[in-house]
């Protein structure tokens, strides 16, 4: 294999990780404000605000562990009885 078949290679693999980390953050934003939503407290301003268990998915998420903060947030999205969004 030549370098530039190599490198050509490797770009195309950290181009495709890159796509599916930010696919993943948009999705666990999206979750986390469907959950907020959906599922959070009501707020002293007429809003909702989250949960200890939301708080702690969007903390997740913000911290770059999408993977936990998904499943965080759809675990508690589906123990309410609701259905996570599309991604």
């Amino acid at each position: 294999m030549t370098r530039l078949t190599f490198l050509m290679l490797l770009t195309a693999l950290l181009a495709s990780q890159a796509m599916a980390q930010s696919d993943d953050a948009a999705y666990c934003k999206k979750l986390g404000e469907y959950a907020t939503r959906y599922l959070g407290d009501p707020g002293g301003n007429g809003g909702t605000r989250p949960d200890f268990d939301i708080i702690d998915g969007i903390d997740k998420c913000n911290k770059g562990n999408t993977a936990a903060g998904i499943a965080t947030l759809e675990k508690k999205i589906r123990s309410k009885g609701f259905t996570p969004p599309p991604r």
